[in-house]
């Protein structure tokens, strides 16, 4: 396949100062660059930017980047929208600079998000990451970002686009009970993490981002930063746990925008040579509770912890 990572995230935002003071006091991120609208580019590793926050006022995922090796590859996918009888937009010279990448190309998906694919980002050796925490860094590379989930009008659409279009793999599904409804959460991946796209259907839900999962080095770092939360009146959306599918050892704070944001450590890896789909009924082998009524901002699309038997 020719997707490679998910390469960078970019967010909408009302507050763009709560949000720099955010990403940087808590989540332990660097302001890399700022736009000319303000807009800022938000470093995790020896990458330019993993992280795009621009202030329009949605408090919601803005676009997605998904990472190819290079033009060739660039050219083969466009071919293959082409194919799929889908439009796409090239990235102009100006756009290509404000992304730091050689080239990209743009489509929507059906949730009516878009999606950029790219190539040649810019990458800032001479000058290595130093988290504003003193964290041990992310974990990143060859796996991208991390993950995010979605919540989206129709599933059926997005497997469709995510899986047969672009070549994602199917890592396997979590089936929960919200209210009356049976959900059903599909988890793909394009490398050895887990999961860097999963989503589920809800076609009510007050936005298309549930939550954006990070990934540290240090399993320290995690506790650190939950404490951190606790000192600072950041409000916990759930609990630490382990989760049952992806094993990662998390917790979900909620970040000014209303959205919650996964700060984990130790992700499962997947080899596609053994790998096998599976299905569970529960998010987690323990912990991840759930927010009290009580708790300011909490979080949204939070899951519950089981499906009823």
């Amino acid at each position: 396949m020719s997707i490679r990572a998910l390469g960078y995230v970019a967010l909408g935002v009302r507050d763009i100062a709560s949000c720099e003071a955010y990403v940087t006091t808590i989540l332990g991120m660097q302001i890399a660059s700022r736009g000319p609208d303000g807009s800022l580019y938000v470093r995790m590793d020896d990458r330019h930017h993993r992280i795009i926050v621009h202030p329009d006022g949605t408090d919601d995922v803005a676009y997605l980047g998904w990472e190819l090796g290079n033009e060739q590859a660039l050219h083969a996918l466009a071919e293959q929208l082409r194919g799929a009888g889908l439009a796409y937009q090239t990235g102009n010279a100006a756009e290509c600079r404000e992304r730091r990448v050689a080239g990209f190309i743009a489509c929507t998906d059906p949730a009516g998000i878009r999606v950029e694919f790219f190539w040649g980002p810019l990458v800032e050796r001479p000058v290595p990451f130093n988290s504003p925490r003193g964290i041990a860094g992310f974990h990143t590379g060859e796996e991208g970002v991390g993950h995010v989930v979605l919540t989206v009008p129709d599933a059926d659409a997005m497997m469709t686009f995510y899986r047969d279009v672009l070549g994602l793999r199917v890592s396997d599904f979590i089936e929960f009970m919200r209210g009356d409804t049976l959900v059903n959460m599909a988890f793909l991946h394009c490398n050895p993490r887990h999961h860097s796209l999963a989503f589920m259907q809800l076609p009510q839900a007050p936005r298309r981002l549930s939550h954006l999962m990070v990934e540290v080095n240090a399993l320290d770092d995690v506790g650190r930063t939950y404490s951190l939360c606790e000192r600072e009146g950041v409000p916990i959306a759930m609990s630490l746990g382990r989760h049952t599918n992806d094993d990662m050892f998390s917790f979900y704070m909620v970040s000014p925008s209303g959205f919650s944001v996964e700060y984990g450590f130790g992700g499962r890896s997947i080899d596609d040579a053994t790998w096998q789909v599976q299905r569970y009924d529960a998010t987690s082998v323990w912990g991840h509770n759930r927010a009290a009524a009580s708790s300011p901002a909490p979080a949204v699309n939070a899951l519950p912890e089981r499906i009823p038997q």
